[in-house]
């Protein structure tokens, strides 16, 4: 069934991490299948936040979805939420210093977002 036609029973829905953590709208969507999208995982920390506030809300299946991680990114998600499958596009060498991936996108997060100062 093509996206956006028929019933309800495709059960999918869409959600950016930045959405999630600032949004608190989210009712009826516990029997949806969440495909969670981010750019990035680095840390893990706004994927486990976003995960957190879909479980509150009643979600029982979700799939984690993003273009770039970190391997520490991914295993302290993992570590959180082993049953939550990730899928990622590339996985980078490990963080630097100041936690951003390596070599990674430059600032890839704040321009899809608009936050580039």
């Amino acid at each position: 069934m093509p996206y956006g036609r028929g019933k309800r029973s495709a059960r999918i829905i869409l959600f950016l991490c930045v959405y999630l953590l600032h949004h608190e709208a989210l009712d009826n969507i516990a029997d949806l299948d969440v495909y969670l999208l981010d750019p990035m995982l680095a840390t893990g920390g706004s994927g486990i936040d976003a995960v957190a506030s879909l479980y509150k809300h009643g979600v029982k299946k979700i799939h984690f979805l993003c273009i770039i991680a970190a391997p520490e990114g991914v295993e302290t998600f993992h570590k959180k939420y082993p049953e939550v499958p990730l899928y990622i596009g590339a996985l980078d060498r490990q963080l630097n210093e100041n936690c951003y991936i390596c070599p990674g996108l430059g600032d890839a997060g704040d321009r899809i977002f608009g936050t580039l100062q």
